[in-house]
């Protein structure tokens, strides 16, 4: 997805800054990348910002951001802070792009299909890492990397090598990295109820006495 966002720059900056911002409805913001070394401060509108990170390509969205009311540059959001309480936008970084340079970013993996392991084998579906990171140019970013596992059966599974690329993007994570998998089912373990062992009475003690020393004298 493309999509513009408007942004103006900030003299101030500070945690009174901040606060004073976001009372009046924006967020501050600083983007990075191009010839300056630090960042150029900036304020947004979070409802923008959140419309754009909530759509189909989300963080890997190419935003077209309007600076002061001038069409500046394209950007990607780098990060962004989110309160823990709200879940309110509070702050976002974006990186400035060379759209002629490869850039690695990371891109969600999306299962398709019902594997046979699972669907005729009672195996369960694994789904270990949900994320791969890849190397492509700003116009080729994927919106997500589609694996079927419609073929695997229990002990068999996809890794970043078996992925299939349509030549714009490389996957660049670790070659082994078990991206899903189909593991068998657990065997039940049946509990037999534990059967007391049975009681044996003890004997009764029998007392032997010993003869005293009257009855020996009276024999």
């Amino acid at each position: 997805m493309d999509a513009t966002l408007q942004a103006v720059r900030r003299e101030t900056n500070g945690k009174n800054e901040a606060v004073r911002l976001r009372q009046s409805g924006k967020i501050p913001a600083v983007l990075y990348g191009g010839s300056s070394k630090i960042g150029e401060s900036l304020s947004v509108d979070p409802k923008e910002l959140s419309r754009i990170l909530h759509s189909k390509t989300g963080v890997n969205s190419i935003v077209s951001l309007v600076i002061d009311g001038m069409p500046d540059t394209q950007v990607l959001v780098r990060h962004y802070q989110i309160d823990p309480v709200t879940h309110r936008l509070l702050h976002a970084d974006f990186f400035r792009l060379a759209m002629d340079k490869a850039l690695r970013l990371t891109v969600p993996v999306h299962l398709t299909g019902e594997s046979k392991g699972v669907k005729t084998l009672g195996g369960t579906l694994d789904f270990v890492h949900r994320e791969v990171v890849v190397e492509c140019l700003p116009t080729n970013i994927p919106q997500h990397i589609e694996v079927d596992v419609t073929e695997l059966l229990i002990g068999q599974g996809v890794r970043v090598r078996d992925l299939t690329t349509d030549g714009t993007w490389t996957a660049v994570s670790e070659p082994d990295m078990l991206i899903v998998h189909v593991v068998a089912p657990r065997a039940e373990v049946v509990e037999t109820p534990e059967v007391a062992a049975p009681v044996v009475a003890a004997e009764p003690e029998v007392a032997k006495k010993g003869k005293t020393d009257k009855e020996e004298k009276e024999k």
